[in-house]
């Protein structure tokens, strides 16, 4: 029995700068209010407003996402989403492959993407960097695609377990 396990996050340093230089702006009118002679701001609305801007664009790295492919099927969880693995059956699979995709025309960018918005023919997306996935085909028609980091040994595993590779 050969187990594939990948957890990935939002690491990627071009976003953690994106995010870093974006709390600039807010943080900085906010500060500069505060400084007027006639402000409105107490020192504990400052620090709370501060430290909301602060929580709520770090949020994005609690996100996670787990994958874990076995003898039972291929398992998935994008948490905060999925409060626990989902399992997909190899007996609800039609096919499953590794691609190379377009995250960003494809289905969007990055998350938990695609469906009823965007390119619906294409399925639904789980990514949070990259552009190579396990696509899976379901025998419902329905398409969902994992972002993984590791190709070759998602390859390796599939073929294990027989499934169709394209």
């Amino acid at each position: 029995m050969k187990v594939f396990k990948e957890e990935q996050r939002f690491t990627q340093t071009w976003l953690i700068l994106l995010m870093s230089v974006s709390l600039i702006v807010p943080i900085t009118l906010i500060l500069q209010d505060y400084n007027k002679a006639n402000s409105s701001i107490s020192t504990n609305e400052l620090i709370l407003s501060i430290l909301a801007i602060i929580g709520s664009a770090l949020l994005i790295f609690l996100f996670k996402l787990k994958t874990r492919i076995d003898e039972k099927g291929i398992y998935y969880q994008f948490f905060p989403f999925h409060l626990k693995l989902k399992l997909i059956k190899w007996t609800e699979i039609n096919k499953a492959y590794v691609r190379t995709y377009d995250p960003i025309g494809e289905y969007g960018g990055w998350g938990f993407k695609g469906g009823s918005f965007w390119n619906k023919e294409k399925g639904k997306c789980i990514n949070v960097s990259g552009d190579i996935g396990i696509q899976l085909e379901l025998k419902d028609g329905k398409k969902l695609l994992i972002g993984t980091q590791q190709k070759e040994s998602v390859i390796q595993v599939l073929k294990t377990y027989e499934i169709n590779l394209k």
